[in-house]
């Protein structure tokens, strides 16, 4: 009676988790639809990542008071440098990069490039020399062919575009050509995709630059508040420049701050929360090998609200992205299993690095 009880609890726990992590992609997958909405009703590319962070910093500095009293090293010059940095590249240049791809993109092709994000993560610490890699082994091979197949899907989706492979309803396709030629939101392909190429450097550069920070302040949250509460002020140091206009600042319409809402406090709120809860019982590459899912769910709500046309060299670019995806992973774990057949140092050395891996996994705000 025991074991069955045992194997019903264990099943229990594994149907929570496989809903947990379906119900996370779908939070961002909702999070690549409402950005364009909010595009499409005219809220400033500026103005939007502003209240964004100043939701996400409201929503999580309480818990990170709280919580982390005993954990928050104390602070330093250089600390706080570094978390500067940090918000230049993982919240500034994130976003904005992010934003601006999605202006000129997509959101299915957005959710597609973001694929790329692991391998291009395993690049930039190859050539840092933070990842070791033995391309006479198996593990370290998928991952080199799983970088070179990720980087060319990107460049695919990039350079070509390619014929459409389902065609809306005519009357939508003239309503949507209407809206299009009164306004400057033109769809550049290339400029789309080159931003977005810099959105997933800009995020894998962040995931690699914060792994020292994390070493030297472990306090996670307060780190994640730090880093929003720069990004928040660079944010509003550009908006000073570039969005002078006060009618900008101002939320017209019940559309607007849903908007900015699902962005403050689903997408940086409870994806968070959600994120870290999957990490901690399925691990950071169970969570991760689900992110093809959030591409699926994109394109098909894109479809069907948004009237985005998907084009062949979008799903030949994307497949390989997937593909390279696995390949990453496969030879991360892979890599994992044989070091922890290595003696019980290399196991405790292996712990701390997954640590680190799943703190920066469940920091990651898109």
């Amino acid at each position: 009676m025991e074991p069955m009880r045992a194997g019903i609890v264990h099943v229990s726990v594994r149907m929570k988790l496989l809903i947990a992590v379906l119900v996370l992609q779908l939070c961002f997958a909702g999070f690549h639809i409402v950005s364009r909405l909010a595009l499409n009703i005219g809220i400033s590319k500026v103005v939007y990542p502003v209240y964004r962070n100043l939701l996400a910093l409201i929503l999580l500095a309480p818990f990170a008071y709280f919580y982390e009293k005993k954990e928050r090293p104390p602070l330093t010059f250089s600390l706080l440098v570094q978390f500067f940095f940090l918000a230049l590249v993982g919240i500034t240049a994130n976003q904005g990069f992010y934003i601006l791809g999605l202006y000129y993109a997509t959101p299915a092709f957005a959710s597609a490039m973001q694929n790329s994000v692991p391998a291009i993560t395993f690049l930039m610490a190859s050539a840092l020399r933070l990842e070791k890699v033995n391309i006479t082994r198996r593990d370290g091979l998928a991952k080199v062919i799983g970088t070179l197949a990720s980087v060319g899907g990107a460049t695919v989706i990039t350079l070509y575009k390619g014929p459409p492979l389902m065609h809306q309803d005519a009357s939508v396709n003239n309503h949507d050509d209407m809206m299009l030629s009164e306004s400057p939101k033109m769809l550049n392909w290339t400029w789309g995709c080159i931003y977005l190429l810099g959105h997933c450097l800009s995020w894998a550069g962040w995931m690699v630059f914060q792994t020292p920070v994390v070493r030297k302040y472990p306090a996670k949250l307060s780190l994640t508040c730090f880093t929003c509460f720069f990004g928040l002020i660079q944010f509003m140091v550009i908006a000073a420049f570039v969005e002078r206009d006060a009618m900008k600042w101002k939320i017209k319409s019940g559309e607007e701050l849903f908007t900015i809402l699902y962005a403050g406090i689903v997408s940086s709120g409870i994806v968070l929360s959600l994120q870290t809860w999957c990490i901690q019982k399925g691990g950071p590459v169970f969570v991760a090998v689900f992110q093809p899912v959030q591409t699926v769910l994109v394109a098909i709500m894109a479809f069907a609200i948004l009237h985005d046309q998907l084009y062949l060299g979008g799903l030949l670019g994307a497949a390989l992205i997937m593909m390279g995806l696995y390949s990453v992973l496969w030879g991360k774990t892979e890599e994992q299993r044989i070091h922890e057949k290595e003696g019980p140092l290399t196991k405790h050395l292996l712990d701390d690095d997954t640590k680190i891996q799943e703190y920066t996994t469940a920091s990651d705000i898109p």
